[in-house]
């Protein structure tokens, strides 16, 4: 099993390796692992066109900031560069009120992955469709009780989210 993995350890990769991979596509470049702000303003400078704000589950390092965490200072990182960059959030989502902290917190969209292979692991399709469900129904909840009737009123309100001892599970509206 750990000689699988020894290719995605690669010390020789660097931020030039970027050139080489827009040289053989013309698709969208998207980073995914990006959790601090320096990371972020060096994707902007590579002509990144989104990022994707994650810690790889926290497997890497299990004690490593949430991403939830990083979202604010990766923002505005990208904002000082003055990139319109698309900015995704993969990692601790559980709930629709987990939607709504991270678009407030300046997330285009969530990526969801624990609580998909979840409903898959327990009923296949079908429970993947009403996982998808919940987090949905619960997100326009959360919505509502903030007053916001559309996703860009979570942005245009600037609801204000305390973060409570560094702990994005305490966060709070």
């Amino acid at each position: 099993m750990r000689s699988a993995f020894l290719g995605i350890e690669d010390p020789s990769l660097s931020w030039k390796d970027l050139e080489w991979i827009r040289s053989i596509t013309s698709l969208p470049l998207i980073l995914k692992g990006i959790i601090h702000p320096d990371d972020a303003r060096e994707a902007v400078r590579h002509g990144v066109q989104e990022i994707i704000v994650s810690n790889h589950g926290g497997r890497q390092l299990d004690t490593y900031q949430s991403t939830i965490d990083a979202l604010p200072d990766i923002v505005a990182a990208v904002r000082d560069s003055h990139s319109q960059i698309d900015i995704y959030v993969d990692g601790g989502v559980r709930r629709g009120t987990d939607i709504l902290k991270a678009v407030a917190l300046g997330a285009k969209t969530v990526l969801i992955g624990r609580p998909v292979l979840w409903g898959l692991a327990v009923d296949g399709a079908q429970a993947v469709e009403n996982v998808l469900k919940i987090l949905k129904k619960e997100f326009r909840l959360a919505m509502m009780l903030c007053g916001c009737q559309t996703v860009d009123d979570i942005r245009k309100n600037d609801l204000i989210l305390i973060l409570l001892n560094n702990n994005s599970n305490q966060a709070k509206l």
